[in-house]
């Protein structure tokens, strides 16, 4: 059954960045889904079920316990789903996305700052002298626990959960800089959320990216070229993966330049729908 919670209105905003969506075959998986949310002053960590959110006391990544509280989704603000120290990326792991590029030996690994993270509803403000700004949607991996020189054979035991990402990329930039410190990492440019699902298989989930309404990207996660244990393992030989850092694994397909005013939606199954909308900054 496909449930789509689509309301806007004051009060219900983050209940409409939620906007469950996931399939039959995600439905039918036991999925816990973990959240950040702000109610007034007070930031807390939850597990949302249906449109109710059980509160949380403790680490994440520690066995947090219930407060025995539950809110309404309706009734807070859904922030990023974790703050990480480190935020890891990995560029042309598809296929499709490809074009006449040859597939790359190895995962090609790039960084974002903690700063370009944004959580569900966050706006993604171009820079003025930003024009050629893409969004792509990723399949993003939360690590939940310490992870250096890992073996891919053990690798899944170090993924926590899963939630969906936009890694915003500015190709004038991308193609004319040094570095890719200006097109990848500029603040704003790392949306996450809305929530990290545990129980989801991460190497067969459908991702699929919206603007306006229209579908832009869908693939599936099995199609990546380098899955998720290739990329931790890869990853964790060259630094150490704490406890919330987050890898975004690649965008399939062709992308297009965004604009002011455009909502961009990263749905990935299992997780739920990751909404955004565009400014321009000043």
């Amino acid at each position: 059954m496909r449930v789509t919670l689509r309301v806007i209105l004051p009060g219900l905003i983050a209940a409409a960045a939620f906007a469950a969506e996931s399939t039959t075959a995600a439905a039918q998986t036991n999925i816990t889904r973990y959240v950040r949310y702000a109610m007034g002053n007070e930031v807390s960590l939850g597990i949302l079920e249906g449109e109710t959110i059980r509160q949380l006391q403790g680490d994440l990544f520690a066995s947090p316990t219930p407060t025995g509280r539950s809110v309404r989704l309706a009734d807070v603000r859904l922030l990023a789903p974790v703050v990480p120290s480190k935020v890891i990326a990995v560029g042309r792991n598809f296929k499709s996305h490809l074009g006449d590029r040859p597939a790359p030996p190895e995962p090609g690994l790039f960084a974002k700052y903690p700063t370009s993270i944004i959580g569900p509803n966050d706006t993604i403000v171009l820079p003025p002298d930003s024009r050629n700004a893409h969004y792509e949607g990723e399949l993003v991996l939360v690590i939940g626990k310490r992870a250096k020189n890992v073996p891919r054979e053990q690798a899944l035991d170090y993924v926590f959960g899963v939630t969906a990402g936009n890694d915003i990329s500015e190709r004038d930039w991308q193609d004319g800089d040094l570095q890719w410190f200006r097109a990848k990492a500029t603040d704003t440019f790392a949306p996450i959320g809305p929530v990290i699902a545990r129980g989801v298989n991460p190497d067969d989930l459908l991702i699929q990216t919206r603007v306006n309404g229209e579908v832009r990207q869908s693939e599936r996660s099995a199609d990546l070229l380098f899955d998720v244990a290739d990329i931790i393992s890869y990853t964790s030989r060259y630094v150490t993966l704490m406890p919330g850092d987050v890898i975004f694994t690649g965008t399939p397909q062709t992308t297009r330049a965004l604009s002011p005013g455009d909502i961009v939606e990263i749905e990935i199954e299992g997780v739920g729908v990751l909404r955004n909308p565009v400014a321009r900054g000043r």
